[in-house]
């Protein structure tokens, strides 16, 4: 005689989306015009691709490649790049990870994983004010669009 034990079923994660990214974009030229910053935004899905980009017309033009690159560290070590600063200093843990890596890694303040029901779902990420900005903006974006 078998007996076999019955198997939960996995609950289904919704999926970050183009509209998800839509209004974090919106939400995040929101906060930062009101903080005077011209930059760029950039929303990554779970598997790294890019669902949504903005940059302001008059950001300087790396801060499109560091709103993304923001984006996919925060993404691929499920932290904000605020919190990973220290780990790349010379005696940091993660010193050489910035260039160990086929696609190079930010370590700057505003990349922020993105969850929802616990699940890692995406990322967002801002270039082009000081890092302290950077990552308040993304981080009132996350709250405003209801994805915190």
């Amino acid at each position: 005689m078998s007996t076999t034990t019955p198997t939960t079923p996995t609950p289904t994660v919704r999926l970050l989306t183009t509209r998800d990214a839509e209004g974090l974009i919106e939400a995040a030229v929101r906060v930062a015009e009101g903080l005077g910053v011209r930059g760029s935004v950039t929303v990554l899905d779970a598997g790294g691709h890019l669902l949504g980009f903005r940059r302001d017309d008059t950001a300087v033009l790396i801060s499109g490649e560091t709103s993304t690159r923001k984006a996919y560290t925060a993404l691929q070590l499920d932290a904000p790049t605020a919190d990973l600063v220290e780990l790349v200093r010379p005696d940091g843990l993660f010193h050489t990870l910035p260039t160990a890596l086929d696609r190079p890694l930010l370590f700057l303040a505003g990349g922020v994983p993105l969850h929802r029901d616990g699940r890692l779902i995406g990322a967002i990420g801002f270039g082009g004010g000081a890092p302290e900005q950077d990552h308040r903006i993304v981080t009132e974006a996350i709250a405003e669009a209801d994805l915190a």
